[in-house]
C-alpha cells in the first residue's frame, strides 16, 4: 500500500453501516441473530439505487448461507449431539469420578483438560452444556463448591476451541474468509494458504495447559466460593433446601366437598409458592404429573402438594383440603426413581428469553412444575407464572425424569441436574465413534472440503441410527447459523469496496514504524474487546481483511495476522458476554466482579500465549 487511497462514497456506507452493526449488538435492541439479517438485508437494499449494483452483488448476498464455514458449524453440532446420545458424557462423568479424586486441584486439572479436549471438536458452548451436570454431580459427591469447578470448565472450554480449525466458529471461518480476500489482493501479492485441522493445535494446547495452571495454582485466590450456592451434603432435597429454600417432601390431600376450590382450577393455588408446590394431580381417575393450569378441581380430586408439613398443613386447613400424612396414590409416580427436583439453564441463544412460564407452557409441554428461578444472586418463588426469563436465570423444577428427557433435546434451556436418563442409546456407540473417526479421518487424508468431510459423519450419525433427523435439527444452534450467515455479506463488502485497506492505511500511518509483534499485539487486543461488545464470529468478520491489509502493508504474512484475529476472539473471559460464560453465571452463582476478578489475569495470560506462540511457530 504505497499509493494513498482515496476516501469514497462507497468507503463511508461501509462503515456507517459497520458503525449501526456494531451498536445493535452492543445495545442488544433486538437479537444479534436478527440485528445479522437486518444488516445484510440493508446491504442488499443499496442495490435499489439507480445505476448502482450494490455494496455486495446481489448474486453473492447470500452465499453465506452455503459457505463452507456454515455446513461446517452445523455438521459439528450434529456430531457432538451424537456422542452425547449414546451416552458417552456419563461414562466420561465416572472417570474424571474414579480418576479426580476428592482434591479442588486435581478435579479442576481433570475435569479442565477433558472440556478442553473435547470442546477442541465440537462447539465449546456445546461442550460446556454436556459438562454442566458433570460437574454438578462431581461437586455433589466430592463436597466440593460449584463455583470453584464451573469456572475453570468454562474458561477450559473456551480454550479447548483453540486446539483445532474445528473448534470454534471463528477458527471454522477462517479459511472462508482467507479464500474470499485473496480474490481481492492487490497484483503481484501471492494468494495465502489456508490452514489444516491442526495447525494451531501447538498455540491451543498451550493456551489450555496455561489455563489448567492457571487455576490449579491461583484458583484459591481468583476462584469464588458463593456462599448463597452450597453443594449438596446428602440428599437431593437438603441440597435444594440449602441452595433455594425449597424443604420438606411431598403430600397428598383431598379436596373436601366443602372445599372453596371446587369449580375452580390448579391455576388459581398454583401461585402458593412456599406454602405448597402442586406437583401432580389425580381427577377423575387420571394422574397428571405438573397439570395444567386449567385443571379443573372437584370434590374428591387428589394432589400431592410439595413443601414443609407445617405450610403444607396450613394451606390446607385454609383451602378445605383433606390432608394424609401418607401417600398412597401418588407413591409409584413420584418415587425418587421416578421424578424429583431438576435445574435447567437458559441460555444466551434461547428463545425462551423474554417469554413467561406460562407463554412457553412449561406445564403441558415439558411436564414440569416451577418451584423457583435464581437470578444472579436472588431466589424468586412467587408469581412465577408471569415472570420473564432472562439469559443465566436458573429454573428449580419438579416432574418426573423421564418428562426432563424433552429438556435433553431442546437447545432453549441446558439441563444442570444429572438425573436419571433413558433416551440415551449406548447401543449406537460403536456407530457413533465411527461417523466421528469417519470424519476425522476425512479431514485428515484427503483433500475433500472441511464441510464435507464433516457432513459425511453427520449424516452417517442419522443414517446408523444414532440420531433421528428430527433430534437432528433440534441439536443445531440456529442462532449461531443465521448469525454466521448474515454476516458473510458484511466482510465482503468491506473488503470489496476497500474499505478494509483505507482502515489498515490510516492504521499503519497512525502507528508509524513499530515491530510486526507489536502489529499483531494491537489486532489482538482489539479483537477481545470487540469479542466482549459484540458476537465472536463478528468481531472476526470485521477485523481479519483488516488484519490481512495491515500485514500486506508492513511486509507481514497476511494468513498469520488473520489467525491472530482468529484465535484473539475466544480471549473472552473478562465479563460475562461469551455464551459460556452466560451458561455457566447462574449455576455457579458467579457475580460479573468475580468474572473480572478471574478473568482479568486469564486474558492477560492468553494475550502474552497467543503473540508469543504465533511468532514461534509461524
Amino acid at each position: 500500500m504505497t499509493e494513498s487511497l482515496p476516501l469514497t462514497g462507497e468507503m463511508i456506507a461501509v462503515m456507517l453501516i459497520l458503525g449501526l452493526t456494531i451498536f445493535l449488538f452492543v445495545s442488544e435492541v433486538v437479537r444479534v441473530d436478527v440485528a445479522a439479517i437486518s444488516i445484510m438485508v440493508l446491504l442488499g437494499l443499496t442495490s435499489l439505487v439507480p445505476g448502482y449494483s450494490g455494496l455486495v452483488p446481489l448474486e453473492h448476498l447470500f452465499e453465506g448461507y452455503s459457505s463452507n464455514a456454515v455446513i461446517s458449524i452445523i455438521a459439528v453440532m450434529i456430531i457432538g449431539a451424537g456422542l452425547d446420545k449414546t451416552g458417552v458424557m456419563s461414562q466420561v462423568a465416572g472417570k474424571i469420578l474414579k480418576y479426580g479424586g476428592e482434591a479442588e486441584g486435581r478435579v479442576i486439572s481433570v475435569i479442565s483438560v477433558t472440556v478442553g479436549v473435547i470442546s477442541s471438536f465440537m462447539q465449546n458452548i456445546g461442550a460446556a452444556a454436556l459438562f454442566l451436570p458433570v460437574v454438578s454431580r462431581i461437586a455433589r459427591r466430592g463436597n466440593l463448591p460449584i463455583s470453584r469447578l464451573l469456572m475453570p470448565m468454562g474458561f477450559c472450554a473456551i480454550l479447548g476451541g483453540t486446539i483445532t480449525m474445528v473448534g470454534s466458529s471463528p477458527l471454522i471461518l477462517l479459511n472462508d474468509l482467507i479464500e474470499s480476500s485473496n480474490s481481492t489482493l492487490p497484483p503481484g501479492t501471492v494468494p495465502m494458504d489456508t490452514f489444516s485441522l491442526f495447525s494451531v493445535t501447538p498455540i491451543g494446547l498451550v493456551l489450555l495447559a496455561g489455563g489448567v495452571l492457571y487455576f490449579v495454582v491461583l484458583g484459591r485466590v481468583v476462584l469464588p466460593v458463593v456462599k448463597d450456592k452450597p453443594q449438596e451434603s446428602g440428599s437431593t432435597l437438603q441440597y435444594f433446601r440449602e441452595v433455594y429454600g425449597i424443604q420438606g417432601d411431598v403430600y397428598e390431600a383431598r379436596v373436601g366437598r366443602e372445599s372453596p376450590l371446587i369449580g375452580g382450577t390448579i391455576s388459581d393455588i398454583e401461585e402458593a409458592g412456599r406454602d405448597g408446590w402442586i406437583v401432580a394431580v389425580r381427577n377423575r381417575g387420571e394422574i397428571r404429573v405438573a397439570p395444567r393450569g386449567d385443571t379443573e378441581l372437584d370434590a374428591g380430586t387428589e394432589l400431592a402438594i410439595m413443601g414443609r408439613w407445617g405450610a403444607v398443613e396450613d394451606f390446607c386447613n385454609v383451602n378445605g383440603l383433606e390432608l394424609k400424612r401418607r401417600t398412597e396414590i401418588f407413591t409409584e409416580v413420584l418415587s425418587a426413581t421416578a421424578a424429583g427436583i431438576a435445574e435447567v439453564v437458559i441460555p444466551p441463544d434461547s428463545g425462551f428469553i423474554g417469554k413467561t412460564l406460562k407463554d412457553v407452557s412449561l406445564r403441558q409441554r415439558y411436564g414440569a412444575t416451577a418451584l423457583a428461578v435464581f437470578r444472579v444472586n436472588e431466589v424468586l418463588d412467587v408469581d412465577l407464572g408471569d415472570l420473564q426469563m432472562q439469559a443465566g436465570d436458573t429454573l428449580v423444577l419438579h416432574g418426573r425424569w423421564r418428562d426432563f428427557a424433552r429438556f435433553s433435546n431442546n437447545r432453549d434451556v441446558a439441563v444442570v441436574t444429572d438425573m436419571p436418563r433413558d433416551d440415551t442409546r449406548p447401543e449406537k456407540l460403536a456407530f457413533a465413534v465411527f461417523a466421528f473417526s469417519l470424519a476425522l479421518g476425512l479431514i485428515l487424508f484427503s483433500d475433500i472440503r472441511l464441510s464435507l468431510a464433516l457432513m459425511t459423519g453427520a449424516a452417517f450419525m442419522i443414517l446408523s441410527g444414532v440420531l433421528r433427523i428430527e433430534e437432528a435439527y433440534q441439536s443445531i444452534g440456529w442462532q449461531s447459523v443465521f448469525l454466521l450467515a448474515s454476516l458473510i455479506p458484511l466482510g465482503l463488502a468491506v473488503e470489496v469496496t476497500g474499505t478494509a485497506a483505507w482502515i489498515a492505511q490510516q492504521t499503519l500511518t497512525l502507528l508509524g514504524d513499530v515491530p510486526l509483534w507489536v502489529l499483531q499485539a494491537a489486532l489482538a487486543v482489539l479483537a477481545t474487546i470487540f469479542t466482549l461488545l459484540m458476537s465472536n464470529v463478528g468481531a472476526t468478520v470485521l477485523l481479519v481483511p483488516l488484519a490481512i491489509n495491515i500485514a500486506i502493508g508492513v511486509g507481514a504474512n497476511p494468513a498469520v495476522f488473520a489467525l491472530t484475529v482468529a484465535l484473539a476472539t475466544s480471549n473472552s473471559f473478562l465479563i460475562p458476554t461469551h455464551q459460556v460464560n452466560a451458561l455457566i453465571m447462574g449455576p455457579g452463582g458467579y457475580h460479573v466482579k468475580d468474572f473480572i476478578r478471574a478473568g482479568g489475569v486469564m486474558t492477560a495470560l492468553f494475550l502474552v500465549v497467543v503473540i508469543g506462540m504465533l511468532n514461534l511457530v509461524f
